[in-house]
């Protein structure tokens, strides 16, 4: 067994027991620092994937936004130590069944795929490879995002100043 194979096992490991510690872990808290490691290792897994692009913007996107604001309305709540989960048992019949269909299924799936890698096979970034059409091919709707992004901020300046001036001469 390989180091790549060996990184692999661990950062999927890394990933299935942080998401079982998401969804049962009773302190909100707990449960958002776990989601933490779970968008880690699923970034590490797009490493190992060659999807380096998606990586980045796994890191950014989930660890560097979403979870900074989940964990920044946690602790903002003056509740935050009493909120208990409470888990009901409404529908436990249909999510059983769906949950071992979806299981079967994947199940197949990872015994049919062949899931070696090929060695010798010559691997771009992502990046590389998304800069290049961004700048050959879609040079036109990416300078139209712009503008339309500098617009938004200015717009959106604007109306907080103007938000703050009247709040000021009342």
């Amino acid at each position: 067994m390989d180091l790549y194979v060996l990184f692999f096992y661990f950062f999927a490991l890394l990933t299935v027991i942080s998401a079982f510690v998401v969804v049962f872990a009773r302190n909100i808290v707990h449960a958002a620092f776990a989601l933490m490691f779970t968008f880690f290792g699923v970034a590490a897994l797009y490493v190992l994937l060659y999807a380096d692009f998606v990586a980045v913007t796994q890191l950014l996107v989930y660890v560097g936004g979403i979870l900074v604001l989940i964990i920044f309305g946690v602790m903002l709540t003056t509740r935050m130590f009493s909120v208990e989960m409470k888990t009901g048992t409404l529908n436990i019949l249909p999510a059983t069944i769906f949950t071992a269909i979806l299981a079967g299924i994947l199940i197949f799936v990872f015994s049919v795929t062949d899931w070696g890698v090929v060695p010798d096979q010559e691997f771009d970034t992502t990046v590389y490879g998304i800069g290049t059409l961004l700048v050959n091919e879609f040079i036109l709707p990416m300078q139209v995002a712009g503008v339309l992004l500098l617009v938004a901020m200015i717009g959106a300046v604007m109306m907080a100043a103007r938000e703050r001036s009247k709040s000021q001469s009342k």
